[in-house]
């Protein structure tokens, strides 16, 4: 019986690799950058659609999540292409099999939606900005350990450090906390985000000063309500312990670790979606400890008629908020409705509070979003 199994096993194994073999691939397609060594799908045309095959003989029913239903090949396959070219830039997605949501098996594990999913990539016109470039040094993004007795929990930092750190062992670095966004973790802003290419390149050409980026946990994964409970309230306790861990924990550890620059002249912090939320939370309660401030679509929002009392009253006084903050930087996607970030750097100047704004051209809320404002704020701090 085990010998017939054995058999069987081999030959659909046989008879999906033979197919692989004999099928002809769309032309003018390439593979998908974050599909695993050797895999040919999903691709993506020049034209910007995607083209997905998964082998499920048995399956009932194959889906690509925000694509739709695949059709079922006498092969075993089953293929989709997609309708039209798809949004330039990264977008997750799932396989579904009969109901059950998985990873792609042919993609490398990405965090993102709360859970482990699959990416893939609609390469930008003009966007060597956030890939690697021959002749350019490349920055290290490495491990930092440390316990929490916040959490009481051992957690890890991404630390990037630029290229010439370790050239350089006299030499003190500021610090960058960058920080990802609902559903994600301390991984996303290396790669989804292609965080170290853009800083790589923006140093090597001079248009930012070589810094330290700090990339944690903000203990927002998954948004999961306890039984009963009212979401609002949820809301209010969802990554609620990360400010203390950022100031009493994380910021330490990296300071006893790295050479980096100590004083608020030589710190920012920057964020995406909820860690934009994160990022107001933490820097204008602590004024005293942040001069940049960075936030990328972030959620909340500022109640501009009470200026005089929010963030404990740090705006109160525009002269001597703009005198502290160096950068206040408001990056949104002309996809996602701008007008709630656009209003509020508007009434902000009005205040005679100094601010930046940016909005990235026909994206929505998503990676390019971030790595276009990534790009955008790095090259105006510590200057």
């Amino acid at each position: 019986m085990k010998n017939v199994l054995n058999l069987v096993l081999l030959l659909i194994f046989t008879a999906g690799l033979n197919a692989q073999v004999t099928h002809t691939f769309p032309e003018g397609t390439a593979p998908n950058e974050y599909n695993i060594v050797g895999a040919e799908y999903p691709r993506v045309g020049k034209d910007g659609r995607t083209y997905f095959r998964i082998y499920a003989p048995d399956a009932q029913k194959v889906e690509i999540s925000f694509r739709g239903e695949m059709q079922k090949g006498e092969d075993g396959f089953w293929t989709l292409e997609s309708k039209g070219p798809e949004v330039v830039g990264f977008h997750y997605y799932q396989v579904i099999i009969d109901g059950v949501s998985v990873a792609d098996p042919n993609g490398k594990p990405l965090f993102g939606m709360g859970k482990w999913v699959s990416g893939i990539e609609i390469p930008e016109e003009n966007g060597d900005y956030y890939k690697p470039k021959k002749g350019v040094d490349k920055g290290v993004i490495s491990e930092s350990w440390y316990y929490s007795d916040i959490r009481k929990e051992w957690r890890r930092s991404l630390v990037y450090t630029p290229a010439e750190y370790d050239k350089n062992p006299e030499k003190k670095y500021p610090v960058l906390y960058l920080q990802h966004g609902m559903g994600e973790n301390e991984t996303s802003w290396a790669v989804q985000g292609k965080m170290n290419f853009i800083m790589d390149n923006l140093i090597a050409e001079g248009s930012a000063v070589p810094m330290i980026v700090v990339m944690d946990n903000g203990n927002i994964e998954s948004f999961q309500p306890r039984q009963g409970e009212d979401p609002n309230e949820a809301r209010k306790r969802f990554g609620a312990d990360f400010p203390s861990i950022l100031l009493e924990e994380i910021i330490p550890n990296i300071e006893s670790k790295y050479r980096v620059l100590t004083d608020r002249e030589n710190r920012a912090m920057a964020g995406l979606s909820w860690g934009g939320l994160q990022t107001f939370n933490i820097t204008l309660n602590n004024l005293d400890k942040f001069s940049y401030i960075g936030g990328f679509s972030g959620a909340g929002s500022i109640d501009t008629n009470q200026l005089e009392t929010v963030y404990n009253g740090a705006f109160k006084d525009p002269k001597e908020f703009n005198e502290k903050v160096h950068v206040l930087f408001l990056g949104i996607g002309s996809e996602e409705r701008p007008e709630r970030t656009r209003n509020l750097s508007d009434n902000l100047k009005k205040a005679g509070i100094n601010n930046i704004y940016y909005e990235s051209p026909g994206t929505a809320h998503e990676f390019l979003t971030w790595r276009r404002c990534l790009k955008e704020f790095v090259p105006l701090i510590f200057k």
